[in-house]
């Protein structure tokens, strides 16, 4: 029997494709490479990944989605229509229909171009639903209750603060600092200290293996040898990092979504705050996974933090119990706020 759902993690970084009965069927990066004459498409996902900073002038790696939304219509288009194909060896025999993530902050305008290129590459149906309710469901957290939840979903595009009850968000801030403004902070303050240039893939390459968010004992601090050019020389060089070093580089865009924590609270009705002292924070997305996160966001916020088992995978199990449940989950799939 062919499956006929799928759900779709549609983020700015990496998208997750996940099927009924299989789960998660595909985890690749949102990246695609162009031939920029004949504007036909090259690769997709990892392969296009590789192919970062390293292409001839006739090829172009492209990131069709910019802070959560579409920002190349069909290059995402495309994109799309492979993932649906690797997910559904048999698409064009039994259309799926689908379930999409968008951001909480996504305009009319936003929504309808996700749903537009869906259609137009391959799904019978395409729903979109707002990455914290997904992110709720996906790690557990029992939506239609009468009672405060708080996600925080750290992506690669943006972070997404909401307080969720009764099915719905009740309060939220979508900012566009996460998991790419990372990266970009560490690359501009390697040039800075060290003058030294260093490309995409070895900033969060650095994040992922010795990132942190707050300074670390002595015996814990992680270092990294770096290759990257020397910019007065112009010549390869090598510098020894430490973890204490990234905590420093990162620490306004922490800053930051600390403060949308904050701006949600202040929004928010004293019965849910109340709700959610108790409980405490879930935190899920790949920003997550990044060192002392959960005890940066408690120290600032002075509420109790708590990392989901799988924060990558949280959304993307997210469309997949809607999926599984659609007749329970029908408001939020149609909702249009």
């Amino acid at each position: 029997m062919f499956t006929k759902k799928l759900g779709i993690d549609l983020g700015t970084t990496n998208t997750l494709v996940f099927t009924p009965h299989k789960g998660i069927v595909c985890n690749e990066p949102s990246i695609v490479a162009v031939d920029v004459f004949s504007k036909k498409i090259i690769a997709v996902g990892k392969v296009a990944k590789k192919m970062l900073g390293k292409t001839p002038g006739e090829i172009e790696v492209r990131k069709p989605l910019k802070d959560g939304v579409v920002a190349e219509y069909y290059v995402t288009q495309a994109m799309l229509k492979y993932f649906i194909s690797k997910a559904l060896p048999f698409w064009n025999l039994v259309k799926p229909d689908v379930i999409i993530s968008v951001p909480a902050g996504i305009t009319s305008t936003e929504r309808r171009a996700v749903v537009n290129a869906a259609m137009e590459s391959g799904a019978k149906n395409a729903f979109v639903v707002k990455e914290p309710i997904l992110a709720a469901l996906g790690a557990g957290v029992p939506i239609n209750s009468p009672s405060g939840n708080m996600i925080v979903n750290i992506g690669g595009g943006t972070s997404e603060i909401a307080i969720i009850s009764l099915g719905g968000i009740v309060s939220f801030a979508s900012v566009r600092i996460a998991g790419n403004k990372f990266d970009q902070a560490i690359a501009d303050y390697l040039k800075k200290k060290y003058n030294l240039a260093i490309g995409e893939q070895t900033a969060e390459k650095i994040k992922i293996e010795i990132g942190a968010a707050l300074p670390e004992p002595e015996v814990e601090k992680k270092e990294m040898k770096v290759k990257g050019r020397d910019l007065p020389s112009g010549m390869p060089r090598l510098v020894i990092i430490n973890s204490d070093e990234i905590a420093e580089a990162i620490f306004s865009q922490l800053q930051e979504i600390a403060a949308s924590i904050k701006q949600v609270f202040l929004h928010s009705p004293p019965e849910l705050i109340a709700d959610i002292m108790e409980k405490g924070i879930i935190l899920t997305g790949g920003g997550a996974l990044l060192r002392g996160m959960a005890r940066f966001i408690e120290k600032v916020v002075g509420v109790p933090v708590y990392t989901t088992e799988t924060p990558l995978f949280c959304v993307a199990k997210g469309t997949g119990i809607i999926l599984e449940h659609l007749d329970l989950y029908k408001r939020t799939v149609f909702s249009k706020k």
